[in-house]
């Protein structure tokens, strides 16, 4: 079996729970992946879910792959979760490296979470379905049974939200390499 990871918009919480990230009425990457020297990975899973108390007109939510970066907070190796025995099983160094050189690249242009600059897209291709999502609930999408979705290296994958309103939200992918 392959090993998996968790990765997620925000640091590794510690003390406190995970930091729920604010939305806006502008498009915006909550969190981004990039591969390193892995040929390739499948996304298994991916979701988001929301804080709003009251209903309201539903915000787009689309998990994505581009040729052009975002500026987001970089991962740490830390941030990124061994979801898996397979990969709980590697030693402290395999894990920091899965997570600086390896499966991963980290940096404010390759992987993390919250973006505070878009970028110029050129080329995008849906990884899963673009969503309409009420702000008073969630979304998860699995891929069973070999459907999973396919990460090419070299390509960053995002996931983006719109909302008339700002919102927070709390988002994730599960990467199997």
């Amino acid at each position: 079996m392959a090993m998996q990871f968790l990765l997620y918009n925000g640091a590794m919480p510690t003390t406190s729970s995970a930091v729920k990230v604010a939305t806006g009425a502008s498009i915006k990457t909550m969190m981004q992946v990039f591969l390193g020297a892995t040929p390739n990975a499948k996304i298994v899973e991916w979701g988001a879910s929301f804080d709003a108390s009251a209903a309201a007109t539903p915000g787009v939510v689309e998990l994505i792959e581009t040729d052009v970066a975002a500026t987001v907070t970089a991962y740490a190796a830390a941030d990124i979760t061994a979801y898996n025995a397979e990969a709980l099983l590697l030693t402290s160094s395999q894990k920091a490296a899965a997570g600086t050189t390896g499966i991963f690249q980290i940096s404010t242009s390759t992987s993390g979470f919250t973006a505070s600059a878009e970028g110029s897209i050129t080329a995008t291709r849906f990884c899963g379905a673009p969503q309409l999502i009420a702000p008073t609930t969630q979304f998860i999408q699995q891929f069973p049974l070999g459907r999973d979705g396919l990460m090419q290296n070299g390509k960053y994958y995002r996931i983006r939200m719109t909302f008339g309103s700002t919102v927070n939200a709390l988002c994730y992918i599960i990467i199997e390499v």
